[in-house]
């Protein structure tokens, strides 16, 4: 028991700190210029966002869709599954979370974008932001080779949080069932930074659970308003 009681989570890591972010950097060298076009197709959803239509949710969730897709066979199977044995079964949730993406966004065309609607889905614009430009920063700003980047549509993390603050900007009530699995990969995504002793490993679950806040406050609002709504009955 004593013995047991001496290990720390990083001894039951598979990888280094070094290991795992030197991977981002031959991942990145791979794919180039893989990383133009999906800055690009990030700045296409900024734009559709501002462009309300009847094809915005299906040109936005396409996008998403082909990010997580893209994630999971060349960044997991390809590249992560080198290093982490539960890569494979990593990325079979990316897929599974591209499936419904396009089922509900594109098949039954329930995903109705309406990003200043309230500030919720401000909040959820601003999110997004943050996931296409700030965080492939994160990492030179802590101490990490640029090289090293992780960009949105590319690599798991932005691709993630990008969802999340789509998610926010679809009007009526979110749809919490698309967040199951991005709200997941916060939490192992987060688990694996802080036991690598990453300075930036709270930025995954603080992002999650505030995505996880607001779309419960807002299903709570939806729900006290419709009350307040009814006749009562006499």
């Amino acid at each position: 028991m004593a013995d047991w009681l001496s290990y720390t989570p990083s001894d039951f890591l598979l990888f280094s700190a070094r290991t795992y972010y030197r991977l981002f950097e031959l991942y990145n060298r791979a794919i180039w210029p893989a990383q133009i076009l999906a800055l690009l197709l990030g700045l296409v959803i900024l734009w559709r966002l501002h462009r309300a239509g009847g094809l915005q949710g299906s040109v936005v969730t396409v996008i998403l869709a082909a990010g997580w897709l893209w994630t999971a066979w060349a960044y997991l199977v390809e590249h992560y599954d080198t290093i982490n044995w539960a890569a494979r079964y990593f990325a079979i949730g990316f897929v599974t979370e591209a499936l419904l993406l396009i089922w509900a966004g594109v098949i039954r065309s329930r995903l109705s974008i309406q990003p200043y609607k309230d500030w919720i889905g401000r909040t959820g614009v601003g999110l997004f932001v943050f996931a296409l430009v700030v965080q492939p920063l994160i990492g030179s700003l802590v101490g990490r080779d640029w090289k090293q980047a992780e960009i949105f549509g590319i690599a798991p993390d932005p691709t993630v949080l990008a969802t999340l603050g789509i998610l926010l900007t679809v009007d009526e009530q979110p749809r919490l069932g698309l967040m199951v699995i991005p709200l997941i990969w916060c939490a192992l995504s987060g688990a694996t930074l802080w036991t690598m002793g990453s300075p930036d490993a709270w930025i995954m679950p603080v992002a999650g659970l505030g995505a996880l806040g607001l779309s419960v406050y807002r299903v709570l609002s939806a729900r006290g308003q419709g009350r307040i709504g009814k006749p009562e009955a006499r």
